[in-house]
């Protein structure tokens, strides 16, 4: 198979139960995974975990690899959603080849299948609604009360189901139930339903159907039907899997393995479905794809690489308990990726103007300037350096503090790649603002080629205030203020959103970056990585998103 998506190499409990399999020679000595999001929004980091870990055990044992649409919720699927999943799995180097199947595509196989266990006894038609049939499950201490419809003929049986299927009854009037066991230990055995009726038009299927499977009868046959070998789910169907199993066993089909690992869930953001949905819809968030969103469009609009994103995955293993893993490997994950590719440029996300004024005014002297020191392959650039600049406001203090080794009045700082200047004179406004300064460069200090010995203990960077390229700079920062939020149970998750997760500057960047495409990703020296926005960016206006800083600034704040 392509093998786009680097597998895990690493040993954990899945590793060992498929080598334990092809040891012995189990299901033909065959791996075949699948990754079966449901449609019913955009997927986060934590499905990205997933995919990784299936595709990379495809991969690693020569297997297949399928991308399988569980769609059997009309009423919260859409055809964005379908498109946006092929894309992040395509992104992240999940290749399925022609292997994208929809659970729909099931249907008529599945009702079939329905009316075998029907005609077995093995499942009847219910009449209780949903708040009656939560009544008579029982509790994990008290056994359930059978339905009063549990024992209805088989004929009576099948007859109502072929008018459930023809649309003969409402919303909810009636269910199809499986006859297991209302005492047994594990609620989920006791009498599940199996499909309801849900009057909605679906994606794919229209109106052909008003009967839709739920997720329990729909898994395993799906799984079977597609000869996958290990069903690798999330640890909330552990105790769903006797009823995975008991499904495939009265059917007599082929029975993969279902197992069960932690899934992700990472500090300072929800990443529950239904959570993020909300932020959307109520415009907590600029979209699906906004920047400090968990999801996998939002982080690929950040500037977040495939590879950074396979890296976490591994990093942070496979688990059987769940557990909190801290955000701030994800970013290191981001930094670690992005510093080997990232061209550098400098960038002023603040600017505050600098006079050079024994520099001539008319010049425009070109210097040199490295892409990025860890690949020599990717060069030098020239960098345009004039008499008038914009460095960091945050780099001038008018009374600087201890150990502030940047430029104040009177003092001296080294230009990156340039000359040494010193402060002269602060010019304010009538408000008492700094809004420049006047300095004198030395030209004997030049980078690289100047004679003079001198050295100063700041380096600052800085663009020509006459090349430099107006941008619209976005800071992200993280989206809720609590570690947990989604664990808050006193207060409601959205009372914990950051009001200061996202600050908007007017910056200057060198011209090299001019022409820079939307998605392109750079080091902006001392601030950070940035990616030119693929939403907001146009012909006339150039977005950057900050993806990460360049240390973990949020823990030494904690």
């Amino acid at each position: 198979m392509n093998t786009t998506l680097e597998p895990q190499k690493k040993s954990n409990f899945i590793r060992e139960i498929i080598d334990e399999d092809l040891k012995i020679g189990k299901r033909e000595g065959r791996v075949h995974t699948r990754f079966p999001p449901e449609p019913n929004g955009y997927l986060h980091i934590g499905h990205a975990k997933s995919i990784c870990l299936n595709f990379g055990l495809a991969a690693d044992y020569n297997g297949k690899f399928n991308l399988r649409f569980d769609d059997t919720n009309p009423e919260k699927e859409e055809q964005e959603y379908v498109d946006s999943i092929v894309e992040d799995v395509h992104w992240l180097g999940g290749n399925f080849e022609d292997r994208l199947f929809y659970a729909s595509d099931y249907f008529e196989q599945m009702y079939d299948y329905a009316v075998d266990l029907i005609k077995k006894g093995k499942a009847y038609v219910c009449e209780l609604n949903g708040d009656e049939i939560r009544a008579t499950r029982g509790t994990l201490t008290q056994p359930g009360t059978n339905s009063p419809y549990r024992n209805r003929s088989i004929e009576e049986n099948l007859d109502l189901f072929e008018k459930m299927r023809q649309g003969e009854f409402p919303n909810g009037a009636k269910t199809l139930r499986a006859k297991i066991d209302m005492a047994a230990p594990n609620i989920n055995l006791r009498d599940p339903i199996m499909y309801r009726i849900v009057h909605a038009g679906h994606h794919r299927q229209g109106d052909t159907w008003c009967l839709y499977p739920t997720y329990d009868w729909a898994h395993g046959i799906e799984d079977s039907l597609e000869g996958i070998t290990h069903s690798i789910c999330t640890l909330e169907f552990e105790n769903h899997r006797p009823l995975y199993d008991w499904f495939l066993d009265e059917l007599g089909i082929y029975h993969p393995q279902q197992i069960e690992f932690a899934r992700l869930n990472l500090s300072y953001t929800v990443m529950s479905k239904r959570k993020l949905l909300e932020l959307v819809k109520n415009n907590y968030v600029d979209g699906w794809d906004d920047p400090r969103m968990p999801t996998i469009s939002g982080m690929r609009r950040r500037g977040y690489t495939p590879q950074s994103v396979r890296n976490f995955a591994d990093m942070i293993g496979v688990a059987r308990r769940d557990a909190l893993t801290d955000l701030a490997l994800l970013e290191f994950a981001v930094r670690e990726d992005l510093n080997k590719k990232a061209q550098r440029v400098m960038g002023v996300l603040k600017p505050l103007k600098v006079v050079l004024t024994n520099f001539p005014e008319d010049l425009t002297e070109e210097l040199e300037g490295v892409n990025n020191p860890e690949d020599a392959s990717m060069g030098t650039r020239m960098i345009p350096f004039t008499r008038e600049l914009y460095i960091e406001q945050s780099d001038f203090m008018e009374v600087p503090v201890p150990k502030y080794h940047r430029l104040a009045p009177g003092t001296e700082v080294r230009l990156r790649y340039a000359y040494i200047i010193k402060c002269e004179e602060v010019v304010k406004n009538e408000a008492g603002e700094i809004t420049k300064l006047r300095c004198t460069y030395d030209p004997e200090t030049r980078s690289g080629t100047g004679t003079s010995q001198k050295k100063v203990k700041g380096t600052i960077h800085w663009v020509s205030a006459k090349h430099a390229v107006p941008v619209e700079i976005r800071l992200y920062d993280r989206l809720f203020t609590v570690e947990d939020p989604g664990s808050e149970k006193e207060k409601d998750y959205k009372e914990y959103i950051n009001p200061n997760s996202l600050e908007i500057l007017s910056s200057v960047v060198e011209p090299f970056v001019k022409n820079a495409k939307p998605g392109a990703t750079f080091q902006f020296e001392r601030n950070g990585y940035f990616c030119v926005d693929t939403k907001y960016t146009t012909a006339d206006k150039l977005v950057f998103n900050r993806t990460v800083t360049l240390k973990d600034t949020w823990a030494k704040m904690k």
